[in-house]
């Protein structure tokens, strides 16, 4: 990856990441927030992906509460990478 890449890209995960916060109104999601602002179609499907150890981010529990939980940063970054992937690879 280029400085440029990095650049473009660190610029794109900010944009997402305040886009996000918006929607969202935390810097975390759990359930159906999280299956959203992931592209899944249902929390179903979340939970089917989550299940196999494959998630593209990392999840973390927090004490006292229910689910796993991901920040809008990371998730706003693996966005950011898969768009720019995909314009690279073209």
């Amino acid at each position: 990856m280029t400085e440029n890449d990095t650049r473009e890209l660190t610029m794109l995960a900010a944009k997402l990441e305040n886009e996000l916060m918006q929607r969202y109104g935390s810097p975390l999601v759990t359930g159906e927030k999280l299956a959203e602002a992931m592209g899944y179609r249902s929390i179903h499907s979340l939970r089917k992906h989550m299940s196999k150890n494959q998630f593209p981010i990392e999840l973390f529990t927090i004490e006292g509460r229910r689910g796993r939980f991901a920040l809008l940063k990371d998730i706003a970054l693996w966005l950011a990478r898969q768009r720019l992937e995909r314009i690279c690879n073209k």
